[in-house]
């Protein structure tokens, strides 16, 4: 916090969320006062405290946009599995929102980040990044879809052809595969979406099903939400809410999907 003989644009409130005062009330030197601290925490603070940093940068128009360029440009390739993925991918989406008004970042999603900020893994089966541009631009419902369609081709042909997945045919997904579209959820939802959150929800019930159903808002009561169109598909959605599983099949497909060894690390819970 500054303090009153430095110009800001932040300043305690009575929360930990900071108060922002519009870009074109503050002069160049005060933008470049607040800019400094705002990078060094977005660099190396919590998650929540990046996600802060990034919002705050935002509000700082061109000044803060750079900043954000800067960032990923600092961090990318980056592997899917790295601490900061999360704050990667929210700037990646604000980016893909700023591209039409800010040429540099059009510049940027154009070259360097033509096929997104994450790393290849060589060990990964198939093709994630049509995957990555669809959660880049907060499309969640395609996105779902198409992870629904990776599954299916992580399964096998048969799956692919049919369209989902056997509860049998779920230890057929690789590892790293099945890691990587969950750590993708997780980078472009702010950690709210992905299997392992989903997962953490579902032992955090006991395992009880009907309960987790309704802490994801997949059913009311005894109505069953109605997809698509009584589904959120964007971050104002619960903890969880995606991506999809049929549950009207019944819990043996997604009770197999939390067995999978790729959660071995999180057993401890």
């Amino acid at each position: 916090m500054s303090n009153s003989s430095t110009p800001s644009i932040l300043s305690e409130s009575s929360s930990t969320t900071p108060e922002i005062v519009a870009p074109e009330t503050v002069t160049p030197k005060a933008t470049s006062n607040v800019i400094t601290p705002l990078i060094e925490q977005l660099t190396s603070g919590s998650f929540k405290q990046q996600l802060s940093a990034i919002t705050a940068l935002q509000s700082l128009g061109e000044p803060g946009l750079g900043a954000l360029i800067d960032f990923v440009q600092s961090q990318v390739p980056l592997p899917l599995s790295a601490p900061s993925a999360a704050a990667v991918g929210k700037v990646h989406q604000i980016l893909v929102q700023q591209a039409d008004q800010f040429s540099p970042a059009q510049a940027l999603l154009e070259n360097e980040l033509s096929q997104g900020p994450f790393a290849v893994q060589p060990d990964w089966s198939v093709d994630y990044q049509e995957l990555q541009q669809l959660l880049a631009r907060q499309d969640y419902e395609a996105a779902d879809r198409l992870t629904m369609q990776k599954l299916c081709e992580l399964a096998g042909p048969d799956a692919l052809a049919r369209k989902w997945v056997y509860f049998t045919e779920a230890d057929r997904m690789p590892i790293a595969d099945l890691l990587a579209l969950d750590q993708l959820w997780q980078a472009y939802s702010e950690n709210r979406f992905g299997f392992s959150r989903q997962r953490e929800i579902w032992l955090g019930v006991n395992q009880n099903w009907d309960r987790l159903w309704e802490k994801l808002a997949w059913k009311s009561g005894n109505i069953w939400t109605r997809y698509p169109g009584e589904f959120t598909w964007s971050l104002t959605a619960p903890a969880g809410h995606l991506p999809l599983s049929n549950q009207l099949r019944g819990v043996r497909m997604i009770a197999a999907l939390f067995d999978h060894p790729a959660w071995k690390d999180t057993a401890a819970e």
